[in-house]
């Protein structure tokens, strides 16, 4: 009995372990499972600022906008989120919370505030190409 129960759980270890290597190989974006058990996404497109317009509005997730926080809309992930940016271009990086939905334009990943965009370096430029990441819990992970 004993062994049966040792090779039942090197068999289910076998097989968590197995999963986790297929979540990190099937995807194009790079995964990485962490120590704490959440998966580390990471994907690279082009970013934009927010217009001066949408300042003082609601936001999706209910918050009143600013230029002057660091914010960013997303087109899936959790409000509250952190994401790290960094343009590639300069190396600049800012974390931003996720607190609306967008970029409604396909080409975009994601649209920060106008105060991100400034830590970032292409503030009137308009546009530039990031790399942003974030944690998510395992437990969120689709796979």
């Amino acid at each position: 009995m004993k062994s049966f129960i040792i090779i039942f759980f090197a068999f289910v270890t076998s097989v968590s372990a197995q999963t986790k290597d297929s979540i990190i190989k099937s995807e194009s974006d790079s995964l990485k499972i962490t120590q704490s058990d959440s998966v580390k996404i990471v994907k690279e497109g082009k970013a934009t600022y927010y217009a001066g317009y949408f300042h003082g509005r609601r936001t999706t997730s209910g918050e009143v906008f600013s230029n002057n926080k660091l914010t960013a809309a997303h087109r899936t992930l959790p409000f509250g989120t952190l994401v790290t940016v960094t343009n590639q271009s300069n190396g600049n990086t800012v974390q931003v919370k996720v607190n609306d939905r967008g970029p409604h334009n396909k080409a975009f990943i994601i649209d920060v505030s106008q105060a991100a965009a400034k830590e970032l370096g292409f503030y009137k430029k308009g546009v530039t190409n990031v790399e942003i990441s974030y944690l998510l819990p395992s437990r969120l992970d689709p796979n």
